[in-house]
């Protein structure tokens, strides 16, 4: 019963905490997917150009973000960000240390490592358009603008949805690094309340629990936009 009580929702409870806390996972997670959905895209243009300084550039972006380990990642934008923000800071005649809010390093550190997984995503899915569609519409006349939102864009979209989810749900354990930055996410809410309880085992399983929750929910999510994309397609390609 006491357990329980630890879990619930009452006076001496760590629920509520805990709900909150991995609403706080899902907020950066998703920040970190926009911002990495930003990122992808324009790595994944410069390694389809013609232009090979892009190209070189965009291959060193992915190498680089998807061979560090995530955790020092975050460590450099945490603790360079609050540098940069501090210089700035002393230049306009503020003294002291000003650090960069949690939330905002969080999500751009995932962010930047989501953008180099989205890139390649993007550009497989490019890829994945049969040139003839490309050719034809070229041949009648369309301009850039109107091959991307008549033919690119939604097909990109409609072959990407796959690997965004799969993204989605590498972003999403990755949020749990954020958590040596301070932010009141899921990891750190249950290593908190592990450590002010002594009941480790409990809160480890309780945040693992909660975690396998988002994750599934956002599955179910994922598959459901990959159908309803996929429902004017044939039958092979539109069902799972």
């Amino acid at each position: 019963m006491a357990l329980l009580q630890m879990i619930g929702f009452g006076p001496t409870g760590w629920g509520g905490l805990l709900l909150v806390a991995a609403l706080m996972t899902l907020c950066v997670t998703g920040v970190a997917l926009l911002i990495g959905a930003i990122l992808g895209s324009l790595v994944a243009w410069a390694k389809l150009s013609g232009s090979r300084i892009l190209r070189t550039i965009g291959g060193t972006y992915t190498t680089v973000f998807r061979g560090v380990p995530e955790l020092l990642i975050i460590y450099l934008v945490y603790f360079g960000g609050s540098s940069a923000v501090t210089a700035i800071g002393t230049a306009m005649g503020y003294e002291g240390f000003l650090g960069l809010p949690s939330f905002a390093a969080g999500a751009l550190a995932v962010g930047i490592i989501s953008g180099a997984y989205q890139a390649e995503v993007f550009r497989g899915a490019y890829l994945a358009i049969p040139k003839g569609e490309l050719e034809a519409a070229q041949a009648i006349g369309m301009n850039r603008r109107l091959r991307f939102r008549r033919i690119i864009g939604p097909q990109v979209f409609r072959f990407a949805i796959p690997g965004i989810g799969n993204v989605w749900q590498l972003s999403l354990k990755d949020s749990a690094l954020v958590s040596v930055t301070g932010l009141a996410d899921l990891m750190r809410t249950s290593q908190v309340a592990a450590g002010s309880t002594r009941q480790h085992f409990l809160f480890f399983i309780v945040g693992g629990c909660l975690y396998l929750i988002l994750t599934s929910f956002s599955d179910r999510i994922f598959t459901s936009a990959e159908k309803r994309a996929n429902r004017s397609m044939p039958t092979s390609l539109g069902q799972a």
